[in-house]
């Protein structure tokens, strides 16, 4: 689904090391796998040195707390810290290179949908089959303010607005993008579930279909008279790279799973485009949610 992990998304903002004088460094509120993995090599690299955090706090020039958060992927090593280190165990290469790929924490973003959403801004194409909820890339304000605030555990004030946000900021991606290929099919019970008054529902409907005009974005209903099909084990997402291969996701309860095998990925391919033969095509699919529209 798509609450914090249903698709776990939400709009990802991400940067590299930046300078900042020692001292002045701010906690990461949502500390990256980037960040966590830097951490452990220093932490390793400065064990087998056979050094304490006082003493590379020294040799580096910050106190043993700040050497403490970076290694536990608290914070975000500026340029010096990553330099003193590097040449106070051992002079490697390994901390500069690392240091390269660091992103800061993406919030809102639950932690095994982060690689996908990544992958998911660089695709030249992305097919998302939704039997749930409606896919985050279509669902308007009031839509995805109901599924945060029926997430459990529940959410801050905060925590929420700034999922929020996050959310409706990704859908920035597919106006900036319209080269892209957006295939989109849910099952109509999806846009039938009530999540507040008329006019609510009637937001959510007209908000589908002003991002579904476009012509490098499909979307289309499974009506529910429609018999059992190829895709009931569950939602799936299917993006290609600009090299071309072809990568999957899917999700459950606190999980997603990203999918790179060359012959499972021939499966669920085939699945996805059964089931596009099986769904209504784009114009019926249009005219059903009209009328569904029509009927609130």
């Amino acid at each position: 689904m798509d609450v914090v992990g249903v698709e776990g998304e939400a709009a990802a903002g991400s940067a590299g090391a930046r300078a900042v004088p020692a001292g002045e460094w701010e906690r990461e509120p949502h500390p990256s796998d980037s960040l966590r993995t830097f951490g452990a090599v220093v932490q390793a690299l400065r064990e087998h040195a056979g050094l304490s955090r006082v003493d590379l706090g020294a040799r580096v020039q910050y106190s043993k707390h700040t050497v403490e958060s970076v290694e536990l992927g608290r914070r975000m090593p500026d340029e010096a810290f990553v330099e003193r280190a590097e040449e106070a165990l051992g002079n490697t290469g390994a901390l500069r290179k690392a240091a390269r790929h660091l992103t800061r924490g993406e919030a809102g973003l639950a932690a095994w949908f982060r690689r996908w959403a990544r992958l998911e801004r660089e695709a030249v194409s992305l097919c998302t089959y939704e039997c749930r909820l409606v896919p985050g890339l279509l669902q308007s304000e009031a839509y995805a303010r109901a599924v945060f605030e029926g997430t459990i555990p529940l959410r801050t004030d905060e925590e929420l607005e700034v999922q929020l946000a996050a959310r409706m900021e990704r859908q920035v991606m597919m106006r900036e993008r319209p080269t892209v290929p957006f295939s989109f099919i849910v099952e109509e019970h999806v846009f039938r579930r009530q999540f507040g008054d008329a006019e609510a529902m009637r937001g959510l409907m007209d908000h589908v279909l002003e991002l579904t005009a476009p012509r490098n974005v499909t979307l289309q209903v499974v009506p529910v008279e429609a018999r059992l099909h190829a895709c009931l084990d569950g939602p799936l997402q299917i993006l290609e790279t600009s090299e071309g291969r072809r990568l999957g996701y899917s999700e459950g309860q606190q999980n997603g799973r990203l999918i790179s095998d060359p012959k499972e990925m021939i499966l669920l391919c085939q699945r996805y485009d059964t089931l596009r033969s099986q769904a209504l095509n784009p114009t019926e699919s249009r005219d059903l949610l009209e009328r569904l529209r029509g009927e609130l």
